[in-house]
């Protein structure tokens, strides 16, 4: 199943885990860039021969653009781990940058008593390029997954020469190579001559088994105010077919509209079932129900507040706790509101 790199049993083993994107693609015929094969990447980082740690691979049956992946995939990318996590110290999962943040806070959700690093990366640039930024993100990323000194039991994303807290980040950027960033939480490592680590701000090792959870409810959708936003909008979200849960993302610290009908749509939905989640259009700070009057009415009608969880951690974060107790909406509201892994304050 995995290809073997370097194999040495004394030094401890790293998977990789190749599902598409940006680093791993070449030009076709037509200048546009598409995923290859995962052996050419070795080609491309010579230098992962000289590691003085253990790399297997194994790439995902269809590997593709992070524009197409889909909760399905995530389970696959799970279930990998799941079936090699005892035989591995730590885990790269390549990935396109557009969906890593939203695939990094979906598999830190499935993954409870995490007690190794799961570390996503990729690039701006692909790796046949002159000015690729892949190989150092491939090479940082491979020695904090197999690092001895200091293990982070998180899944992370590394980029550029920063860790960040996965479920925390956000990409931020198309064009520079610094593409990721976490506005509400420090990063867990900067990399230059070494790899300083923040021990202090990793979760705690887990005394507990792992566990892996791997239902989604995809049935979940997002409300993006803006001002002007009309009832044929805001009705045509809330009314789609067999809808479970809407986050919307409000103003400020968590600011709407006050109007009568608006309110009015989201206390409707919420009484027939429907899972409401407030989160912060801003990339800093947090939603503060109640803070100011405009949020009131929100937090009366049973809205649920998402302090300063991201966007992407919310989605996956909703349809996670959808799939894992669809009969028990009550326990879903309970546990959105609290912090399971370090994705809120």
């Amino acid at each position: 199943m995995y290809n073997s790199v370097v194999d040495d049993m004394r030094k401890n083993k790293v998977l990789i885990v190749y599902t598409g994107g940006t680093i791993g693609m070449v030009q076709d015929e037509s200048g546009s860039l598409k995923p290859f094969a995962l052996d050419s990447i070795y080609d491309a980082v010579p230098q992962l021969r000289a590691c003085d740690y253990a790399i297997d691979s194994v790439t995902l049956d269809e590997i593709i653009d992070s524009s197409n992946m889909t909760p399905k995939m995530w389970v696959s990318i799970a279930s990998i781990i799941e079936h090699a996590y005892d035989e591995y110290d730590g885990f790269v999962v390549l990935h396109g940058t557009d969906t890593m943040a939203y695939t990094a806070s979906a598999l830190s959700f499935m993954f409870k008593n995490l007690a190794k690093p799961i570390v996503f990366t990729g690039s701006q640039l692909p790796l046949s390029a002159l000015r690729s930024d892949g190989r150092e993100n491939i090479i940082c990323a491979l020695e904090i997954a197999a690092a001895r000194q200091v293990v982070v039991p998180e899944v992370c994303i590394f980029f550029e020469n920063r860790l960040y807290r996965g479920n925390r980040s956000t990409k931020v950027n198309a064009e520079n190579f610094d593409a990721f960033a976490s506005y509400n939480y420090p990063s867990l490592a900067k990399a230059g001559i070494g790899i300083s680590f923040k021990e202090r701000l990793v979760l705690p090792m887990p005394t507990e088994a792992l566990q892996v959870r791997k239902k989604f409810d995809t049935r979940v959708a997002v409300l993006k105010l803006f001002p002007g936003i009309g009832k044929e909008v805001v009705g045509a979200v809330l009314g789609a077919k067999d809808l479970q849960g809407v986050v919307v993302e409000t103003y400020g610290s968590g600011n709407a509209p006050t109007e009568a009908w608006f309110i009015a749509a989201l206390e409707e939905a919420i009484k027939k079932g429907m899972i409401v989640m407030n989160v912060t259009q801003c990339k800093a700070g947090a939603v503060k129900m109640r803070q100011y009057a405009a949020s009131c009415d929100m937090d009366r009608i049973g809205v649920i507040g998402g302090g300063d969880i991201t966007i992407e951690a919310a989605i996956a974060k909703m349809m996670c706790l959808l799939g894992e107790y669809p009969d028990d909406k009550e326990h879903v509201k309970l546990r959105l509101g609290q912090s399971l892994r370090g994705e809120m304050s």
